[in-house]
């Protein structure tokens, strides 16, 4: 053995226990912390120029409550517990200025518009129940209120075209537990096993077939986690068109396949032994199938995205500013996110984009299911808006926004985390090109983006409302669809209206369509549309007139009228079509924004349908519009409980004028069909389910405005790419080193409730 071995082991013993050291040693060395993220969102007393657009404030709502209550002359019940015979405030929303006055402030140093705010009250304690519009102002100290009803609908609003008001629906369960249920207590406790706990509701729209009609199909189902997938095959019709509820009744009753005419006969025939029983195995109260509790423990944390040096947005009132993009937004009760006023580059681009409607169709041989079509923006997708859960519905460190809203209520409400504001690197380049011709480079530029986000939950389901600004000048408008799909009970041919995804529980077939509002002003106010597509051609090769190509040529059309501009729903469409005006780009192109749609929708309800035209804004992807004041909307909060006499019809809005050089809108309508399969158990995922519209420069500038982004990589083989003024990744592991401000986790979402 050599002498010197074990003093050879020994040094190298040592050497090891010092590198051990050292590494455990750095280890323990905390990262220094990125910078500071809590001074993002500014709430300044300054009255900016988007303030113009912004919410009410608490404060600007209960000023307003107190002054109708004060002013009116009639005694006005909380919303929260009216009886349909009284008077209430249904609820309270900014009232937008006219564009022109808007414009004669921000562009044209005029007078800032008063600032008002809209009204709905339902009078139900009048000789003639109406339903009244006001605008009061000036805000924060209101003095005087106008009825805007008959200036903007033509003439009264009816009674019964009336929002239900979640004292309606406690009422009306109150009625079938105390009067409908007491009339079949021997079928209710044997084969429902009913105990007044048990059971949840779930509503049908519209209210009967015929205008004045106020008569709803309730569906029961097991009262647990995810009930919307627990039908227990009861369905009750209630006729609660009176106002004095003592008169409401049952109409009809229907039970696994068989109708009756009320409870006491559906009573009557089950004692009798004349009704076939389909009991439903009673569900535990987590919903067992439908249960979103995780099956997997928690394991290795997923990826997060942090902003090594602070956020490169900032928030500020109703104002963010990102990179060239500036714009409001706000929160609208009946129709949810909107902005205004966006611009890119200091230049409007869009006066208004803006939800209009969700609309679903449903299928079933159940007559709740068969009978159902749900006009969401009537039970309020602002008002609906949900708190944020961060790290799930949005970045965890996304900056997040309360909204507040008067809704059937005398006093503002808050929802908290309601709105959430972020960048987000997508994970693949806006653009890039490897060279290895010629010259040898690298170039391109990360997607990073954007993304102003609401979610709303309107009963079983959740809609994801994005609106993503892109570093190049383009817009996506998107809307991802999750939550329960509604169900029927499953009996006789139900699987032509569906799939199984439970033992007794039928996923309806339903579409789903999305209507936008977007207000583009490119180059200015005035603007015209355009079609540019291809046609391919045949010629002779020049140089050997014997052979034939077949070429593709541009094809240029401008569209004059709205009726050219109204595109069907199946019907073919220009790739190309957009906004055009009357300046030019360097190359002596007409400056553009192009509207590209996203859509998978089914088909639209036949036109010859009584309830068409209450929802014929569908009948169209895209229909393009002269801008008016009076038609602000593509529908109306009224049009759910009275279809057959829409409050709004959006198919009078294409009469055929001319729309060159004019102030245009754009309505786009995208959507999706959904034949709920057993992956939608326990509900619905958003991949796939995605549809939504972007706004594209065209021509608009001279080159690809990213160009100038701050965020470009460029390095060739000549290069040090490993130096970081040469190529900022290189940097990376000394600028991005830092541990996130990851602010403690909270949720308010289930407080006040």
């Amino acid at each position: 053995m050599n002498p010197r071995l074990p003093y050879v082991l020994l040094v190298g013993a040592a050497v090891i226990i010092f590198i051990l050291s050292c590494m455990l040693l750095s280890r323990g060395r905390r990262s220094p912390s990125c910078e500071s993220q809590s001074s993002v969102v500014e709430k300044t007393e300054s009255m900016s120029q988007s303030m113009v657009f912004a919410d009410l404030t608490p404060e600007e709502m209960s000023q307003v409550v107190r002054y109708l209550q004060g002013n009116l002359g009639v005694p006005l019940a909380d919303a929260s517990r009216a009886k349909p015979s009284d008077n209430c405030i249904a609820s309270v929303d900014l009232q937008v200025p006219s564009k022109a006055e808007v414009l004669r402030f921000l562009d044209g140093g005029g007078a800032r518009p008063a600032r008002e705010a809209l009204a709905v009250l339902y009078f139900g304690k009048q000789a003639e129940p109406n339903i009244t519009e006001y605008v009061v102002g000036p805000l924060p100290t209101p003095v005087y209120h106008r009825d805007v009803t008959v200036q903007k609908y033509g003439g009264k609003l009816p009674y019964h075209r009336r929002p239900v008001l979640g004292s309606e629906y406690k009422q009306l369960g109150g009625f079938l537990e105390k009067v409908a249920f007491a009339a079949a207590p021997t079928f209710l406790r044997e084969v429902l096993e009913y105990d007044r706990t048990n059971v949840a509701f779930q509503t049908t729209v519209p209210h009967g077939f015929q205008s004045g009609d106020r008569i709803t199909w309730f569906v029961l189902f097991q009262n647990v986690s995810g009930f919307f997938v627990h039908p227990v095959g009861l369905e009750v019709l209630v006729d609660h068109s009176s106002l004095d509820m003592s008169q409401w009744a049952v109409q009809r009753v229907f039970y696994n396949g068989q109708y009756y005419r009320d409870m006491v006969q559906l009573e009557s025939a089950y004692v009798q032994g004349r009704i076939s029983v389909e009991k439903v195995r009673k569900a535990p109260w987590d919903g067992d199938f439908s249960s979103m509790k995780p099956r997997a423990p928690s394991a290795a944390l997923f990826p997060l995205q942090f902003e090594p040096q602070g956020p490169r947005y900032s928030v500020r009132n109703n104002q963010v500013l990102f990179q060239a993009w500036s714009f409001a937004f706000g929160m609208s009760v009946s129709t949810g996110l909107r902005l205004f006023d966006i611009r890119h580059k200091g230049e409007r681009v869009a006066y208004e984009i803006s939800v209009q409607e969700a609309l679903s169709v449903y299928g079933s041989n159940c007559p709740g299911g068969m009978s159902t079509r749900y006009m969401d923006g009537s039970f309020g997708l602002g008002r609906y808006t949900s708190p944020l859960v961060r790290g799930v519905d949005c970045p965890y460190s996304a900056t997040y926004v309360d909204t507040h809203s008067v809704s059937q209520s005398l006093r503002p409400s808050k929802r908290k985390a309601s709105l959430c504001i972020f960048e987000q690197n997508l994970g693949s380049p806006l653009r890039r090109h490897y060279s290895n011709l010629q010259s040898l480079y690298y170039g391109g530029l990360v997607n990073s983006a954007l993304v102003i986000r609401s979610i709303a939950t309107v009963g079983n389901y959740d809609y994801v409302w994005d609106f993503i600004f892109y570093q190049n000048g383009a817009i996506e408008g998107k809307v991802q669809a999750t939550g329960y799909p509604s169900s029927s009970f499953l009996h006789g041919d139900g699987l032509r209206y569906g799939n199984r995804l439970w033992e007794h529980t039928l996923g309806t077939i339903h579409t789903h369509f999305i209507n936008y509002k977007v207000d583009l002003d490119v180059g200015g106010v005035k603007n015209s549309l355009v079609a540019h597509d291809m046609a391919f051609e045949m010629t002779r090769a020049p140089w050997s007139p014997e052979q034939q190509i077949e070429r593709p040529r541009l094809t240029k059309k401008v569209l004059d009228t709205e009726d050219q501009a109204a595109f069907r729903l199946q019907s073919k469409i220009p790739r190309y079509i957009y906004f055009a005006a009357n300046s030019k780009n360097k190359w002596g192109h007409q400056r553009g924004y192009r509207i590209q749609i996203t859509s998978f929708a089914g088909d639209h309800i036949p036109e010859a349908s009584s309830m068409e035209r209450a929802i014929s804004w569908a009948r169209y992807q895209l229909a393009v519009t002269r801008r008016k004041e009076e038609e602000p909307t593509s529908t109306s909060i009224y049009n759910q409980n009275d279809p057959w006499t829409p409050t709004v019809a959006f198919a009078d809005f294409v009469n055929n004028e001319t729309i060159t050089n004019e102030d245009l809108v754009a309505w786009i309508t995208a959507g999706f069909l959904h034949i709920p399969h057993s992956e939608d158990i326990p509900n619905t995922v958003t991949v796939g389910n995605s549809v939504g519209f972007l706004l594209r420069p065209y021509n608009y500038y001279d080159l690809d405005p990213s160009i100038y982004s701050h965020d470009g990589v460029f390095f060739t083989n000549e290069q040090d790419f490993t130096a970081c003024e040469i190529n900022p990744l290189a940097c990376l592991p000394k600028t991005a080193s830092c541990l996130p401000n990851f602010p403690p986790f909270t949720f308010d979402g289930f407080q006040n409730m």
